[in-house]
């Protein structure tokens, strides 16, 4: 009995150990700040556009930064719900259930790991899943949207307060407003009774980044420190309606925006959805005025979604935790905004749909900044997580960890691999990337099916071309690149398991895709 509890003993101080315990060394906090439709080029530190991010480039500076992070895709056109159920799982798109809508029992979310090692797991924003998943994976939780009722507006977006059973009722969701005095007000929220449609007043309401923000701030002021805390804070920012208060959009008058070398006046074929809401928010043709009223929105949006940033920053250092808390800053996809005549994230272009900010910052990671040019994904995150606060990754959990890449164990991925719906498809390596595309309506006549529509190639030298401006398909001298990257990209699409997904489309991409080389 005595050497069973010697045993025992020695068991657990070697655990105390591998979770940095022993010698006095408390676990990381942990703060997640994900934000929507945030491209890469989004940040000024990584892209070197006019937008304004001093907060965001202080992260980026003193952080690590990947920038080769990417969305893998999504199935569906609210690219968000895939991307959301792939950070919060660890698994890749085409291993998610339902196509990310729900997240099941047996896939264990980011949030519930961390419960399990010890963690406060603390949620305020956007929550994209069912209800289950988000009452399981947090202890706790401040305002939380998209939990039954959406007004596509940042000034009257309908709220929920936490509630540890998960059973949310319509009638329990408020929005904000400001009473005559100037102080935030709750009004019920009434789906029958409410219009659509943006307001654009700041005047009316606090905008979702600040009441997300001072969530965040209120409770990190507030937090006894007892226990290590891992808060996910989602934004709704810079999706659109791009809102910001006046002083914000004044930063950036219209007439001078600089185009991006990818703007167009339309797209040049039709990728397979062309026509949905995203693509219906500004007029055809993206003429120079279109885009560049859409691109000084963004930013504006972007640069007030920055100063939330900063005052959640602040609250960590005056709380005394940010030299204990590593923060993790990603968007949940790309936005196009004028882009190749598109405006939304329905493709895999990378600024227009894919390529995401992922920065590794905060005080926990100090020491080790700089940029890694390695291959990663989205669901990438979650390992990583893991590692750096020295948790085991659940066993659902996908994705790689990318602490070896940091500490130069590892080079990292060897290629991406994308699909958006059943239309497009796309893979990279090295320096070059191709995209294929369907447009293959499934039509009967005489009871037998027609294959009519159409197939595009195109492949891009993205280090020489990191707009995707110039398609090499066209010219003889890379048909042999493309007729390799062909047969890897169908390699990687039955390796990824894309080729046995049921996706509910009507057709099926490899039905209609055939290699250049055979036709």
């Amino acid at each position: 009995m005595e050497i069973k509890k010697a045993f025992l003993v020695i068991q657990f101080l070697m655990i105390m150990v591998s979770c940095g315990l022993a010698a006095g060394k408390k676990p990381i906090n942990v703060v997640v700040i994900y934000t929507d439709d945030h491209r890469y080029s989004g940040i000024h530190a990584l892209g070197g556009q006019e937008v304004q991010t001093p907060h965001m480039d202080r992260l980026c500076e003193s952080g690590i930064v990947f920038n080769n992070a990417f969305l893998q895709g999504a199935f569906s056109g609210a690219t968000c719900i895939p991307s959301r159920a792939m950070l919060h799982t660890g698994r890749n798109l085409f291993q998610l259930h339902k196509q990310g809508h729900f997240i099941p029992a047996q896939h264990t979310t980011m949030g519930e790991a961390f419960q399990q090692a010890g963690y406060h797991t603390e949620m305020i924003g956007k929550w994209h899943q069912d209800k289950s998943s988000l009452a399981r994976s947090f202890d706790h939780g401040g305002p939380v949207m998209s939990l039954g009722g959406y007004l596509v507006d940042h000034y009257r977006m309908p709220l929920w307060d936490w509630r540890t059973d998960g059973k949310w009722t319509l009638e329990e969701g408020y929005l904000l407003k400001y009473d005559q005095d100037g102080a935030a007000k709750r009004i019920p929220f009434d789906k029958k009774n409410m219009k659509r449609g943006p307001i654009a007043d700041e005047h009316e309401g606090p905008h979702t980044s600040e009441i997300f923000a001072d969530a965040a701030v209120e409770f990190l002021s507030g937090y006894s420190q007892k226990d290590p805390l891992f808060m996910y804070l989602a934004f709704h920012a810079p999706h659109d309606p791009r809102q910001a208060p006046e002083a914000y959009k004044a930063m950036y008058p219209e007439k001078e925006m600089v185009l991006p070398p990818s703007y167009a006046a339309q797209h040049p074929f039709d990728n397979g959805h062309m026509f949905l809401r995203d693509e219906q928010l500004a007029p055809w043709p993206r003429t120079p005025e279109v885009s560049q009223k859409q691109l000084s929105d963004y930013y504006a949006i972007i640069t007030h979604l920055d100063t939330q940033i900063g005052k959640v920053i602040a609250a960590l250092k005056a709380s005394g935790m940010y030299d204990n808390t590593l923060i993790v800053l990603a968007g949940d996809s790309g936005l196009a905004v004028g882009n190749h005549g598109l405006m939304g994230k329905q493709n895999i272009y990378d600024e227009d749909g894919i390529h995401v900010p992922l920065v590794f910052s905060g005080g926990a990671v100090l020491g080790k900044s700089g940029t890694q040019d390695a291959f990663c994904y989205i669901h990438d995150i979650f390992p990583t997580l893991c590692d750096f606060a020295q948790i085991a990754p659940p066993e659902s959990v996908m994705g790689k960890s990318l602490l070896p890449v940091i500490e130069g164990k590892e080079s990292g991925r060897d290629y991406t691999y994308h699909a958006y719906k059943q239309y497009q498809r796309a893979y990279r390596k090295g320096k070059y990337k191709l995209i294929e595309y369907v447009r293959a309506p499934d039509v009967k006549k005489n009871g037998k099916r027609e294959i009519r529509g159409s197939r595009v190639t195109q492949l891009f030298d993205v280090e020489a071309d990191p707009w995707e401006t110039l398609n090499l398909a066209m010219f003889p001298d890379y048909q042999s690149q493309i007729d390799q990257m062909q047969r890897q990209m169908q390699e990687a699409a039955k390796s990824e398991g894309d080729q046995t997904v049921s996706t509910g489309e009507a057709i099926d991409f490899w039905d209609y895709f055939i290699p250049n080389s055979n036709l």
